[in-house]
């Protein structure tokens, strides 16, 4: 790869991050790991600036503006980023450059919360007060979100701040306490819902909230870190801002005014210590001159605050030590490997990036052998992406290293390893385990969508011995009233009310029936494919190797399963079973095409009055077009309804021809 390739595809990959970042509240990679990529893209630009547009990571601050949950503002005051540095060497020098300048200059030494960064208008009243006017999300910058409503629902969030100013405006960040996190994660797992991933993504969600009664709920908190804009008074000396501030009963965050590097490097260490302690996350230490008129002597670039830098500490890790290895069959036949472990200061799960951690994913027998895992093995510990706990080499080796067993742990059959991964799988088709995770998938959302028929059910159904296979699914009436008897389902309401999902899912379209069935490399959007070519299953079944390779985007490896099962002498009597039960094994009549929109790809964001998300990709498909989840350069049309969203901020970046509904209507009349 060539440097100019290679600086392309650093801009893409961190576009994406950003955009993972700041606008979807999901990162996948950890800071640390970001700003390799970033540091590496400035040593390309320092190398070729001629290379350098308004476009590349460097010269944007980060998110676009998430236009879902509020209406855009236009900041008065910039809010900018902080340039990052990674030794406290880099400390010392940018010290030093400023010290050249400015002998005197003292610096400010700050924790850097990790969580949302807002900020807030204040502006004078009749009672002579500042009462809270706006608040608002960073975005990219220039433009955030207007979130007023939920910053006054903020605990920490003053409404009236007692001091005989016009006007004030204030940044700070809004964060999630490690206690009020676990809460809301523990109130999640007692009603089976998703648990959020880390106190930050849950704090920018809440903060974007429309229901300020949820908002309220999650208890957030805020630390402000600058002054905006005020009168010369606060403004002077960013330490006394914050002094006065505090004095005035604001949240304002931990900072120590020091004279020297060596002053500051040590209250860097020092809140490095704090850090494990602190019952809030932070990711670094920020460090800015405290006499704000020196600030613009020493600009960043666009992009960062002039006059600050930002420490950032070394990936958070952990030793652990390992307690047990369970080993776990899949609904194919796989088996997975899950690493349980303690730390051994508090004989607790371990505490990393401010969440409780007991257990990691351990993939495979290769990586088990590699990372010489056993139990009583002690290992570092960090979080991939600040949200998954892997292993990161080990400290003290174990006695011996786990070897995977070479029996069926459910079943007791063979394993057998395949021959062109490190998988390892149970092929015995009456394998317990399988056989309750290969139901359960297919009374799932996306294939049968039999509701009320989940694991625990499958299981109770499969321990009596009324099911031994999916298509006992659909026999399960016949034993209604030794049903209703035992109560394993319910009452007489519930049992009918399975009973009739049951028959309902008879109705569905083939192509969920493929998904259902748990043919490897099958999943939905494939099976809507093959479908959408043969418009019946049976069809399919019938279907040779070469054939099915003619199928758009299905290659050997696909055929090739898809063969072997419907060549299977259980399956084939599976199917003719499901078959005789009912199901439709046809797909509904095409209707008939228009070629108004042939050639055309079409995106859909946001909502509409009188048509779903489903509605509008059927019109666009049934008049010849493609629809698409994605915005890129060969989109053709976007149609946004209300709340577009981050793709027509794509859109219009790309020169993406923007549709309203009536347009795209008039398009297909």
């Amino acid at each position: 790869m060539d440097l100019l390739q290679e600086y392309s595809e650093l801009k893409k990959t961190i576009d994406y991050h950003m955009d993972r970042y700041y606008n979807q509240d999901e990162p996948e990679i950890s800071d640390y790991e970001y700003d390799k990529l970033m540091i590496r893209l400035k040593e390309i630009e320092k190398e070729h600036p001629e290379w350098v547009t308004s476009d590349s990571p460097s010269q944007k601050i980060g998110g676009t503006v998430k236009r879902e949950a509020g209406v855009k503002v236009t900041h008065n005051v910039p809010m900018l980023s902080i340039e990052d540095v990674f030794s406290e060497d880099a400390v010392c020098a940018w010290i030093d450059k400023v010290h050249a300048m400015h002998p005197d200059c003292t610096f400010s030494v700050e924790t850097k919360i990790d969580g949302l960064s807002m900020s807030l208008r204040y502006v004078k009243e009749a009672d002579g007060k500042l009462h809270l006017q706006l608040a608002e999300t960073r975005g990219d910058g220039l433009i955030g979100e207007d979130v007023t409503a939920n910053a006054r629902v903020v605990g920490d969030v003053l409404q009236v701040i007692d001091l005989p100013y016009d006007s004030l405006e204030l940044r700070g960040e809004v964060y999630m306490s490690h206690e009020d996190f676990e809460k809301y994660n523990e109130e999640q797992e007692k009603l089976e819902k998703k648990t959020a991933a880390n106190p930050r993504n849950l704090a920018a969600g809440t903060l974007r909230q429309l229901d300020t009664s949820i908002t309220k709920k999650r208890g957030l908190k805020m630390f402000i870190f600058n002054v905006q804009d005020g009168p010369d008074e606060i403004m002077e000396s960013h330490g006394r801002g914050m002094d006065m501030l505090k004095a005035a009963g604001v949240p304002v965050v931990y900072h120590k005014i020091c004279k020297t590097k060596e002053e500051v490097v040590r209250a860097i260490d020092e809140i490095g210590r704090m850090r494990e302690e602190l019952p809030y996350d932070i990711d670094g230490a920020v460090v800015k001159i405290d006499h704000i008129a020196f600030r613009q002597e020493f600009p960043a670039g666009s992009k960062y605050s002039s006059g600050h830098i930002a420490y950032k500490y070394p990936p958070e890790e952990k030793v652990i030590v390992m307690d047990d290895i369970l080993v776990d069959v899949g609904r194919t036949g796989k088996l997975t490997f899950t690493g349980i472990f303690h730390d051994p200061e508090t004989g607790k799960p371990a505490r990393l990036c401010g969440t409780s951690v007991s257990r990691a994913t351990l993939h495979n027998q290769d990586y088990i052998t590699q990372m010489n895992v056993g139990i009583g093995g002690e290992y570092k510990l960090f979080k991939s992406g600040e949200i998954i706990p892997k292993l990161n080499g080990c400290v003290k080796a174990p006695e011996h290293v786990f070897e995977a067993p070479k029996v069926c742990p459910v079943c007791g059959e063979p394993l057998v390893r395949e021959d062109d991964t490190a998988d390892i799988r149970c092929v015995n088709p009456s394998c317990a385990a399988q056989l309750s995770r290969t139901v359960a998938y297919f009374t799932s959302l996306d294939c049968m969508n039999i509701m009320g028929l989940g694991e625990t059910l499958v299981d109770a159904l499969i321990k009596e011995g009324y099911i031994h296979n999916y298509a006992d699914i659909y026999t399960l009436k016949e034993h209604r009233d030794e049903l209703i008897e035992k109560g394993i389902i319910g009452k007489e309401k519930n049992t009918d009310k399975l009973l009739a999902a049951i028959e309902k899912s008879k109705q569905n379209t083939p192509d969920r029936l493929l998904t259902a069935l748990g043919i490897r490399n099958v999943g939905k959007n494939t099976a809507k494919q093959i479908m959408n070519y043969y418009d019946n299953l049976m069809a399919l079944a019938d279907a040779g190797e070469e054939e099915l390779q003619n199928i758009p985007d299905i290659g050997t490896t696909t055929a090739k399963c898809i063969y072997d099962f419907f060549h299977d002498e259980a399956n084939i009597e599976l199917i003719e079973r499901l078959r005789q039960s009912g199901l439709n094994m046809k797909m509904p009549e095409k209707k008939e095409i228009s070629d108004k929109l042939a050639g055309k790809t079409i995106v859909v964001t946001g909502s509409f009055d009188n048509y779903s998300r489903k509605d509008m990709e059927e019109l666009i498909v049934s008049n010849g077009g493609k629809a698409t989840g994605s915005v890129s350069k060969k989109t053709d049309y976007l149609v946004a309804g209300e709340a577009a969203g981050s793709k027509l901020d794509k859109a219009n970046s790309l020169g993406v021809k923007v549709l309203t509904i009536d347009e795209f209507m008039e398009m297909i009349k």
